[in-house]
């Protein structure tokens, strides 16, 4: 089967960097599904590995975190799908990546592809989706019912891939979003997505808040930068709020900041149940299904702002590329092998 993989660690730049090679299809273990790979997105994820590779002799790294395809056969265990079922899902860090004609996937951590959506417009959801989810719904503890309802959340990175269905998901369960962007063109992104306000994140954040009549706000949801928002948020977080991130710091952060306010920090990382195997891991495709069903109710739609095709290096190395460049709105897609 064709793949698209690291060999060497070159730059970006390099058009090498990415190489295409061909490999044995892989063969379901029990819990497995055997996917044909019809769409693929990008996500930081994608970069910071490929950034830290380091290259083993003869063994090609495939990244890709984000897919969308149709089953082609299934391990014993399996009792979700089966052989022609159409499938989305992130996958797991810890196994070869979507970024292949054909994928192995624990059928726990799959959900079905939005009926109403094309392969490209639900390659663009599930990594995004599962962390935007897991981040309100279980981090923050946020009633996705809306026992919530009128609570301010300031998310703070709004216009990319994670924010914009945060946007979309806070405002069904009732809650005030504050979305943070800079450009008019993500401004406006954000208003799309449902925010009811947004504020510049390139300016001080207590001041545009306070100006909104939301000096504190209940809960902080960070898809950005801990390290740069780190005062800011224990400013502007409520006494006994919540704060959610998903970007490892680089730095010590101070949490002695929280405490007078006795307020809640929390990480975020999508690939925690597949990586431990916790027991709880089927809430993933629970949860993509139940995004799917949203999908189908007309009350969340996909994030797809770009499709690239086909599926090849050179377009990947072109995606990375512009999502490096931390420009980018929405989710950015590949579709269809040549």
């Amino acid at each position: 089967m064709k793949a698209i993989a690291l060999i060497e660690k070159l730059p970006l730049s390099d058009p090498n960097c990415f190489t295409e090679v061909e490999i044995a299809q892989p063969q379901p273990s029990p819990r497995d599904l055997l996917v044909r790979v019809e769409a693929i997105s990008v996500n930081p994820v994608d970069y910071k590995v490929r950034q830290s590779y380091e290259p083993k002799s003869g063994v090609p790294k495939i990244l890709g975190w984000d897919a969308a395809g149709v089953v082609v056969s299934v391990g014993t265990a399996v009792t979700r799908f089966k052989a022609g079922d159409e499938v989305y899902y992130a996958g797991d860090i810890t196994r070869p990546g979507s970024n292949a004609e054909f994928q192995l996937v624990d059928e726990r951590i799959v959900g079905r592809k939005p009926r109403s959506l094309s392969f490209a417009e639900s390659a663009a959801l599930p990594l995004t989706a599962i962390t935007a989810w897991e981040a309100l719904f279980e981090r923050l503890n946020i009633d996705r019912h809306g026992l919530n309802q009128g609570q301010s959340l300031l998310i703070i990175g709004g216009a990319g891939g994670v924010g914009s269905i945060a946007i979309q998901l806070a405002k069904l369960a009732g809650l005030i979003v504050i979305a943070t962007a800079s450009r008019p063109e993500t401004i406006a992104w954000c208003q799309q997505q449902g925010a009811d306000h947004v504020i510049d994140h390139r300016q001080p954040l207590p001041a545009q808040l306070a100006a909104l009549g939301h000096k504190e706000v209940h809960f902080i949801a960070n898809f950005s930068n801990t390290d740069t928002y780190w005062k800011p948020m224990a400013e502007v977080i409520r006494p006994q709020g919540k704060i959610v991130s998903i970007v490892e710091n680089s730095q010590p952060i101070e949490i002695g900041l929280l405490k007078s306010k006795s307020a809640t920090f929390v990480w975020e990382f999508m690939f925690t149940r597949a990586m431990f195997q916790t027991p709880d891991m089927a809430a993933q495709g629970e949860l993509l299904d139940a995004v799917a069903q949203l999908i189908a109710n007309g009350k969340v739609r996909s994030t797809l702002t770009e499709t690239l095709s086909p599926i090849n290096a050179a377009n990947l190395r072109a995606a990375h590329t512009r999502l490096e460049s931390g420009r980018t709105i929405g989710k950015l897609v590949l579709a269809g092998w040549a």
